[in-house]
């Protein structure tokens, strides 16, 4: 990585890219059984998004209606997501986490933050702060972009 105080944003898309990917290796140690990476992030999306249908749920993940009921189909037979009658159309359901979909996320992220907790205390003290540091702020700006995003395809709905 380049010693700059003032990196370029196409070396520091290059070094999160690469940490994006470590990170990846480093939670393939966590295991995510009964589920897969596609069925992990429909959890995730639920999780934030409670009752949403399963267009808007197949909008977010950028994939079709019928492979996303494929995937909440499975999500469903293991006990991770609910499908309730929506209160506004009798012919449209609500998807959301169940309890048992929420104790799996909330036992993935404990076993992956075990497995970020070795990688981080081999990191000088100070390259942690400023890890953590630099961590928030990207936080803050991706959320930000994301939720601008969603402004727009309300705006554009």
């Amino acid at each position: 990585m380049t010693s700059s105080s003032h990196p370029p944003p196409d070396e520091l898309a290059r070094v999160t890219s690469e940490a994006a990917e470590l990170l990846e290796a480093v939670w393939g140690r966590a295991s995510t059984a009964p589920v897969s990476a596609s069925q992990i992030r429909v959890l995730f999306i639920l999780e934030h998004n409670d009752g949403i249908n399963l267009r808007m749920l197949a909008d977010a993940l950028g994939s079709t209606p019928p492979s996303t009921s494929r995937l909440c189909d499975r999500l469903q037979a293991v006990g991770f997501v609910e499908r309730k009658p929506s209160s506004s159309s009798r012919r449209e359901l609500r998807l959301q986490l169940s309890r048992r979909g929420r104790s799996f996320l909330a036992k993935l992220r404990a076993r992956r933050e075990n497995a970020l907790q070795s990688v981080l205390a081999q990191m000088p003290t100070a390259q942690r702060a400023a890890l953590l540091e630099g961590l928030e702020a990207f936080c803050a700006a991706a959320a930000a972009q994301i939720h601008e995003g969603d402004a727009s395809d309300v705006k554009s709905a």
